[in-house]
């Protein structure tokens, strides 16, 4: 299997004169006829022993089949040896009554074939069997047959892959070939898609692969074209034609870079695959790469087996495997590794010899001896009719690649004219860049101790370890800029967060969309830089940068590494204070914008976000709009520079800001940069931007709000109310009560929907963190067909909350553990330590909030957690949003008596 063989290679000319003395030595006459039905038959006259082979040849192998149904071309190989519609027994057994010899079928990426050698007396019998099979195979195909074929094909590919190494080729095919190319799967297919092969699916494939028109039979041996041609239409002059087939002439997908995989195998040695994507089969190209491949790893003399076998000893084999294909070939080189010698030891070799090869190419005297050896294999498997490598096989391969069973001449003759340069010129053109390694390590030998640890109990947790998070500092700048900072010596950077109360809540009186669209230009350049040269400079410092959004916070992030804060700030507050709003920038951002809201309106969850909160706040707060801040198509296409200049002028501004700052310095020697980069940066004389975010009251009932999503899988459920400010005293229990509720896996909502009913991958309760009131959402996507259900479910769980069924200890006490025990981990990065900080001051949190968190949350007891739930939760004056197919899930809400409904577009507008 892993050396390319001639006959194999000599597929790719169409016939003519060849000269050559090797070639002209080389004589396989024929003759052809084509049946009315487009049977095309190869005839070969050999008498020198009374048998005939028959070798029928199909154009279609795996490469012909579509992603979810691979498989199917060597699954109906194996179905054709169980039994036609006159023939129902086992296809061998009349040949094995007649001494058939070298019987078989097999399957590849390109073609399907099934050949055997007869005696000359029982070459009718053998016809009969054949054409039954291609004519009359149909009706003898039930569920019983593909039930058992399908089991023999999954023992045969376990089998393959139990073997050593025998999971490597499957893996090397597929990292060789893009996803969607044909060869980018295997011949035997995948477990799941065999067994989801149906009847209808194979009967369907015969139809469209096995015609006349798709088939070439070749008779090589004890018979002449006269009877060859009474017996074929006698016997296949029946077959239908067949449908015309598309083909595929060339894909190489030749790569321009290395590509890497590892693996482990139950394999006695390391193992090293090297492979190229190289020309098609009809490319003459492909001819001398099997004189290449000769020459590199061929034999004893061959040069990879000379240095690392031979001489270095670091390879206990090595050998070309060189498969030609009609859409591209592989060529392949293994080598097992002695036992003690790494791979990358063995790749250097190869890949020194390689590149020693291509740089001078093969002397004349290791080119004549591979060519000649060639041409020998060749000749020796010329000498018999059929089987693999036989006369008949080279004819059949020709004849359907080629459309000529002579084209075996061509391919002969350019190998034996290629010169040196040529060899090295092909080789050069596909070697030089692209290689594919595969590195397969032998899978450790392992054993269990015996014993095993008491499981008569979980082991306690233990104590939760000493929380560590670093002392904070506050400082100002020059020009009033606040400073909060701490530091941490972990890693060699610093991390800065500038965060300005502006956030979606400044759109409020504005165009809606102006925070999130003006913020991302900022980036896109300033007054002396554009956007590339921004990336270009920071990348080169190697720093990261952001810019983000929330109802509360605009914030612009930056991560310096120590060497190069002063440049990193230069940039970053070049960005802050001196943005550009180039037309062209924020056209460019604009129309993502635009195309960002095109798809949060495609997406049920994204849908019901930005339809909620202007329901909930109303149209006179700061937080009533949609949730992502992306504003509305007409609000974005709206917004122009000016208010772009305004919006900074108003909200990014000293005065107006915070910077928070985490990093492995003294605050003395950050403070001299950061006044340096920001301290002469002065507010404007223009007022500060305000925010409308007054009180507002539960509505009088609930009411429920329809998307109509047609065709959708799933409806998704958003139930909200109001409740208090994150910055509240009693955020905590309100929090905690949250967690009980829904805000967690093991939560109730989640048990009841996910776990019990099945209805929903995830239900959840969740706050979204605000200065002024935060809303409370429940959030369930479930099952269309379960939509009344799940929002009854909803419905209950929330309103037994507050009545039958209230928070319990033990539940408390479950979730208490949980955050007091993951606080310790939380904050192992300077960006977890950031974004505590950063929460800090934006609620207004004093600086050892993190420090006793865990001793507020240890100190919760259930009546007060009940009655965070009591003053907070409304579950008689939910706001509900559903979005889902109307017409499989209105009658049924409606039936709920929740209360008034109406119907929204994508939009929010209300249709009816």
């Amino acid at each position: 299997m892993f050396k390319k063989p001639l006959a194999a290679a000599c597929l790719m000319f169409a016939a003519g004169a060849y000269a050559g003395p090797l070639t002209d030595s080389v004589q396989i006459p024929y003759e052809t006829f084509t049946l009315d039905n487009g049977l095309r038959v190869v005839v070969h006259t050999d008498r020198k022993a009374p048998v005939v082979a028959v070798n029928v040849w199909y154009h279609v192998g795996s490469k012909d089949e579509k992603p979810g149904k691979t498989g199917f071309a060597h699954l109906f190989e194996h179905l054709m040896f169980n039994g036609s519609e006159n023939a129902p027994g086992e296809f061998f057994e009349p040949f094995e009554k007649a001494g058939a010899t070298g019987m078989n079928g097999t399957t590849w990426l390109d073609r399907t074939n099934y050949f055997e050698t007869v005696p000359t007396p029982a070459l009718d019998m053998a016809l009969w069997m054949e054409s039954d099979r291609m004519g009359h195979m149909l009706g003898a195909i039930d569920q019983a047959k593909l039930d058992e074929q399908r089991g023999v094909v999954q023992n045969e590919k376990r089998q393959s892959e139990n073997q050593p190494y025998g999971k490597s080729w499957g893996i090397l095919q597929k990292s060789a070939f893009p996803a969607g190319h044909p060869y980018s799967w295997s011949t035997i297919g995948s477990m799941e898609d065999l067994n989801a092969a149906s009847l209808e699916d194979v009967k369907a494939w015969f139809h469209e692969y096995y015609g006349a028109t798709n088939a070439v039979v070749v008779l090589a041996g004890d018979i002449d074209v006269a009877t060859a041609k009474a017996k074929m239409n006698k016997y296949f002059g029946f077959v239908e034609p067949g449908e015309p087939i598309d083909r595929q002439k060339s894909w190489v997908a030749k790569r321009d870079s290395q590509k890497r995989v590892k693996t482990q195998d139950r394999v006695p040695q390391s193992r090293l695959y090297k492979s190229w994507n190289t020309a098609e089969l009809a490319n003459s190209d492909s001819d001398v790469m099997q004189i290449v491949a000769e020459l590199l790893a061929g034999g004893k003399n061959s040069r990879l087996y000379k240095r690392l076998v031979h001489e270095d000893q670091i390879a206990t084999s090595v050998n070309v495997a060189y498969w030609p294909f009609e859409l591209s070939s592989l060529f392949t080189i293994i080598a097992d590794a002695k036992p003690g010698v790494e791979l990358a030891q063995v790749e250097r070799a190869i890949d020194e010899e390689i590149a020693r090869f291509l740089k001078k190419g093969p002397d004349k005297k290791e080119l004549e001896r591979v060519r000649t050896s060639l041409f020998a294999s060749f000749v020796r498997g010329a000498e018999k009719v059929g089987g693999w490598g036989g006369k008949s096989d080279i004819l059949a391969s020709n004849a359907v690649y080629m459309g000529d069973p002579g084209a075996f001449k061509k391919s002969l003759l350019v190998m034996e004219e290629a010169s040196t340069k040529d060899v090295q010129q092909v080789a050069k053109r596909w070697l030089s860049a692209g290689d594919l390694v595969l590195e397969v390590e032998p899978f450790p030998k392992l054993a269990a101790s015996g014993q095993d640890a008491d499981r008569s109990k979980i082991p306690d947790a233990g104590e939760v370890p000493q929380l560590s998070f670093p002392a904070i500092e506050r400082t100002e700048l020059a020009n009033g800029l606040k400073v909060v900072y701490a530091r941490r010596d972990t890693v060699p950077q610093v991390n800065l967060s500038l965060m300005f109360d502006a956030g979606y809540a400044a759109d409020f009186g504005n165009k809606l969309g102006l925070t999130k669209l003006a913020s991302g230009v900022m980036f896109e350049g300033t007054k002396k830089r554009d956007a590339l040269e921004i990336a270009e400079e920071l990348e080169g410092l190697g720093a990261n940068w952001n810019v983000s959004n929330n109802v509360d916070v605009t914030t612009f992030g930056v991560s310096a590494l120590s060497v190069n804060l002063r440049d990193t700030l230069d940039v970053f507050a070049d960005v802050v204070q001196n943005p550009a709003f180039r037309e062209q920038d924020v056209e460019r951002k604009r129309s993502l914008a635009l195309a960002g809201i095109g798809q949060e309106k495609s997406q049920p969850v994204s849908m019901a976000l930005r339809t909620l909160p202007p329901l909930l706040y109303g149209n006179q707060h700061a937080y009533g709009i949609p949730l992502t801040g992306s504003g509305t198509e007409d609000s974005v296409k709206s917004i122009s520079i000016d208010d772009m200049k305004q919006f900074h002028s108003q909200w990014i501004r000293p005065d107006n800001a915070t910077l928070v700052a985490v990093g492995a310095m003294s605050l003395a020697d950050l403070k001299p940069e950061l006044e340096r980069a920001f301290g002469k940066w002065q507010a404007p004389k223009a007022d500060k931007g305000t925010k409308k975010i007054q009180p507002v009251s539960a509505p009088a009932k609930a009411h429920v709000y329809l998307i109509d999503k047609p065709g959708a899988e799933q409806s998704v459920i958003l139930a909200g109310q109001l409740v208090g400010s994150a910055k509240d005293k009693g955020n905590l229990a309100l929090d905690m009560a949250n967690t009980i509720l829904g805000g967690a896996f093991t939560a109730r909502l989640n048990m009841n929907l996910r776990e019990d009913k099945h209805w929903a991958y995830g239900a959840y309760t969740f706050m979204v963190d605000a200065v002024a009131q935060q809303p409370l959402m429940a959030y369930a996507p479930v099952q269309t067909d379960k939509t009344k259900e799940a929002v009854a479910e909803v419905a209950r769980e929330l309103k037994e909350y507050l009545g039958k069924n209230p928070a319990q200890k033990d539940e408390l006490h479950r979730y208490q553990l949980n955050e007091v025990a993951k606080l310790p981990g939380s904050y192992e990065t300077m960006n977890a330590v950031l974004g505590a900080m950063s929460s800090q001051v934006r609620f207004d949190r004093p600086d050892d909030y993190v420090v006793t968190y865990a001793d507020r949350v240890k100190a919760l007891t259930v009546d007060q957690v009940r009655q965070a739930a009591q003053t907070n939760m409304t579950p008689d004056k939910l706001t509900w949003v559903i979005v889902g197919d109307l017409n499989k899930i209105e009658a049924g809400i409606k039936s709920l008596n929740l209360g008034p409904i109406n119907v929204l577009d994508a939009d929010g507008k209300q249709v009816r």
